[in-house]
């Protein structure tokens, strides 16, 4: 048994992972009395993996197959009690946009309240439908990289499944470069073993100006485009990142001003764990139009026949 190992044991607060663990297992919280020099250097290398407490209660996962060339699984998040935010490309077998644009979405498996991956056909949810963004895939395959997903029954929230808060009412504090958010997944790391226990990461949050630079100065559509509607983080100090199967989770922070938490982004560019050092996300408060839009069964027509009945209320009242 290793020292990272035994230190777990006794601890009793984490479980023990695969080789790939994640720095937040090794802090100084965890390993008081252990020099942090060799945590350093055994931890150097590795990628998005960790150590969890438990079931991240507003995780889920979504589900189109084992294999990643069958489209795989990924992350999302409860934002309510029939309704998970995740990126749309989740939702496609083919994540190019060649292979989405225009295309219909299928509709995934979703598991609520579990982080072993063994254990997810006790935690399946049914699905009623899916909302891909209307914009999705317009100029790349990262823009609008947001879906909704409908279940078919209310969820019944306890301490393994509640719901994550959005920036509700334009509020959101700025994100402040090296801020750090928590987001968590089954992902792939970068010995492409997709990860059997839900792992996590406290990720700081990056310069956009640096995080722009990164992308669009080489204008390649694999990579995305960052806009005002994205935001990125950074690696760990030990070089860990998010990895491919992350994508759909959800990042979040604390208010700095009352404490309480909400999601600031969908993780959509996911492939930072082999060959990028910024994880690039879609910002939500960018999205709650559309988000709240959606989840009170708007159309076009409701929204034309509501602004006809205000202005003309207006008139009459003038």
């Amino acid at each position: 048994m290793t020292w990272l190992s035994l230190a777990v044991f006794l601890l009793g607060s984490l479980v023990c992972l695969p080789d790939e663990s994640l720095a937040m297992a090794v802090n100084k919280e965890h390993v008081s009395g252990l020099r942090m020099a060799d945590a350093h250097s055994s931890l150097r290398s590795r990628r998005m993996v960790g150590g969890s407490l438990g079931t991240v209660p507003w995780q889920a996962m979504v589900y189109l197959s084992e294999g990643a060339l069958d489209g795989g699984f990924a992350g999302g998040a409860l934002i309510a009690d029939r309704w998970v935010l995740t990126a749309g490309r989740n939702l496609f077998v083919r994540k190019s946009r060649e292979h989405t644009k225009g295309k219909e979405p299928i509709i995934p498996k979703v598991y609520l309240g579990m982080s072993n991956r063994k254990k997810a056909k006790d935690a399946e949810v049914a699905v009623e439908k899916v909302f891909l963004h209307p914009e999705f895939q317009n100029v790349s395959e990262w823009d609008n990289d947001l879906a909704l997903i409908k279940l078919k029954e209310p969820v019944s929230y306890s301490d393994s499944i509640m719901p994550i808060p959005l920036p509700e009412g334009g509020e959101e504090p700025a994100l402040k470069e090296g801020e750090k958010g928590v987001i968590a997944g089954w992902g792939w790391g970068a010995l492409l073993t997709p990860a059997e226990i839900l792992k996590f990461l406290a990720l700081p949050i990056a310069s956009q100006s640096e995080c722009r630079a990164e992308y669009q100065d080489r204008g390649e559509v694999s990579r995305p485009n960052v806009d005002d509607k994205m935001f990125c983080t950074g690696p760990t100090k030990f070089q860990e990142n998010v990895c491919f199967g992350d994508a759909g989770g959800a990042l979040v922070l604390k208010d700095p001003r009352d404490s309480s938490v909400y999601a600031a982004g969908i993780l959509s560019f996911d492939k930072s764990c082999t060959s990028e050092k910024h994880a690039v996300y879609t910002k939500i408060s960018a999205y709650l139009p559309w988000i709240h839009s959606v989840m009170r069964g708007d159309t076009e027509k409701f929204s034309a026949l509501r602004t006809s009945i205000v202005t003309e209320m207006l008139a009459k009242g003038a």
